[in-house]
């Protein structure tokens, strides 16, 4: 009998000791759901090699983090006080009468709750800017006596603005926006103790819409600085936190994810960060950090018809800040490479009028003569495909690699000329005015339908163009091919199919050549100052030529 409840105790312990080891993952069972776990091992007496199986749909990635963020609150609490609120006073002088009117400040160039507009001096997307102030009164009845006795003499008052700032450096350097500092006569910087303190401009940069400016605490004890990280290493789903103080309510905290990266709202070098996280009026300039507390981005804009956040918020990456930070402190001004061409996106049908297999590249629509590129041998018409060992995926991406490019440095730059792959050597110069440009194509298509004339000497002198033979456009009609091509009023027309035009017998011809072939015709305008291609894709049986 002993022996018996011996035997069922030993049986219950053996089976409590497996379940539990089982459990702490000391040995798997065939079945368990742990497939990895679960396949014998070749070492184990199984001289045959596996397989390795294909990773099923939708697995997580090998170094995935997992888990759930229960509370940001200890990487607040280490981050904050690297977080700084950014004021400004700036004199403004305003022409007007008793009875005048004036336009008011908007955004953080002025009151900072006077109403929306994060980047309206920076240059923002969508719907951002100011609405702070309304013009002069629509029908004013003093506007006789106005006109009578004159506008006034000039007044003055002081304009306020509020923006954000982080701390970059234990020495008081500051980052934050251009639009934020502006043309301030006087910047305020309090710190997350309280503490104020004043600030001068080393240096802004107002195609990045990034200013440095500094503060000199007197102080033995550093300041608190925020570590920056390496927004190229973010990807679109990770968290992020914005700090900063919008609307003047004081230091606030929010959250959210990246939604999108990449994001282009017009200038050469954008390259905006998109999250979610909640960024209002005031929170310009300050940090977006990473879950691991590192300053990822810049905050500078949000995409808004009502001047409040409705998660769609931009930051500058911080890999582009830390460049323009870093000129911005040793010359006060940020140094750029300029290569001297006009370009513009290479479309579809593009891409199928030039031969290629692809839509990729920079298509080069005018080489400055004095350029760097053109005495490098680049001629327009070429696709840039790849700078300095750079690909160039699209137009955006060329004038950001020629920018980052120190002056008078050759590069190897790789380009395709009538279906051929050639690399030239361009010494790069400094840009000092914003000469390239982006000739962005839309989306070509359609019939020709347009009346054109010859270029003469008067018409081009009131298109304020340098040339005198080519071919004007005169009228584009309405859901034609020439109005899908985006042609206009004023173009002139200087080649077609790589062909010159000159005048209007050249253009008849080779526009009925094009249209014969049935094939997509590929024109070369002139649009003011500047070059651009265009394709116009073979009429319909009911189009006109």
């Amino acid at each position: 009998m002993v022996k018996k409840f011996a035997a069922i105790a030993g049986g219950v312990l053996i089976g409590l000791v497996v379940v539990f080891a089982h459990q702490a993952g000391a040995f798997p069972f065939w079945g368990s759901g742990d497939d990895s776990s679960a396949a014998p091992s070749p070492s184990a007496g199984n001289s045959m090699p596996m397989a390795s199986e294909p990773a099923k749909p939708n697995t997580p990635e090998p170094n995935e983090r997992v888990g759930v963020i229960s509370s940001f609150a200890p990487l607040v609490k280490r981050v904050m006080p690297a977080v700084v609120s950014v004021k400004i006073v700036q004199d403004v002088k305003i022409s007007g009468g008793p009875f005048g009117g004036f336009q008011g400040p908007g955004d953080e160039g002025g009151d900072p709750n006077a109403g929306p507009g994060e980047g309206d001096q920076g240059g923002g997307p969508g719907d951002q800017g100011g609405q702070g102030g309304g013009g002069p009164m629509q029908g004013d009845p003093f506007e006789q006596f106005r006109r009578f006795f004159g506008q006034g003499m000039p007044r003055e008052y002081k304009q306020h603005g509020l923006g954000s700032g982080v701390i970059v450096s234990p020495d008081g350097y500051i980052l934050t926006n251009n639009h934020v500092v502006g043309n301030a006569d006087e910047i305020d910087v309090q710190l997350f103790d309280k503490r104020e303190f004043t600030a001068k401009v080393i240096g802004k940069d107002p195609k990045t819409d990034l200013a440095l400016i500094k503060i000199d605490t007197k102080d033995k004890v550093p300041l608190p600085v925020a570590p920056l990280g390496v927004s190229g290493d973010t990807q679109i789903g990770d968290w992020v936190i914005a700090i900063g103080n919008p609307f003047g309510v004081g230091t606030t905290v929010t959250a959210g994810i990246v939604s999108a990266k990449g994001r282009i709202l017009g200038g050469d070098y954008d390259d905006f960060i998109q999250t979610d996280a909640s960024i209002n009026p005031g929170n310009s300039g300050g940090p977006l950090f990473n879950a691991e507390g590192q300053v990822i981005g810049i905050n500078t804009a949000i995409y808004s018809r009502t001047g409040s956040n409705v998660g769609i918020g931009f930051a500058i990456p911080i890999d582009l800040a830390k460049n323009v930070m870093d000129q911005l402190k040793a010359h006060g001004r940020v140094i750029r490479g300029w290569l001297g061409v006009e370009i513009q996106e290479v479309t579809n049908d593009l891409a199928q009028s030039f031969g290629l297999a692809q839509a990729t590249g920079a298509l080069v629509a005018k080489v400055d003569k004095d350029g760097p590129a053109a005495k490098g041998g680049i001629e327009r018409g070429d696709i840039v495909i790849k700078f300095n060992g750079h690909d160039v995926h699209d137009e955006h991406e060329l004038p950001a690699l020629v920018a980052e490019t120190p002056i008078n440095k050759s590069v190897p730059v790789e380009i395709i000329r009538n279906g051929k792959h050639m690399t030239v050597q361009v010494t790069t110069g400094e840009r000092t005015e914003p000469t390239v440009q982006t000739a962005k194509a839309e989306d070509q298509g359609g019939s020709w339908g347009m009346q054109v004339g010859d270029l003469t000497p008067d018409l081009a002198q009131q298109l304020h163009i340098d040339i005198t033979k080519g071919v004007v456009v005169r009228k584009v009609n309405p859901d034609s091919p020439a109005a899908d091509a985006d042609l206009q009023p004023g173009d002139v027309v200087l080649e077609i199919d790589h062909n010159k035009v000159a005048t209007v017998n050249d253009f008849v011809a080779k526009a009925k050549a094009a249209k014969d072939s049935k094939k997509p015709a590929l024109l070369l305008v002139q649009r003011g100052a500047a070059t651009l291609y265009t394709v116009i894709k073979p009429p319909s049986e009911q189009g006109q030529g």
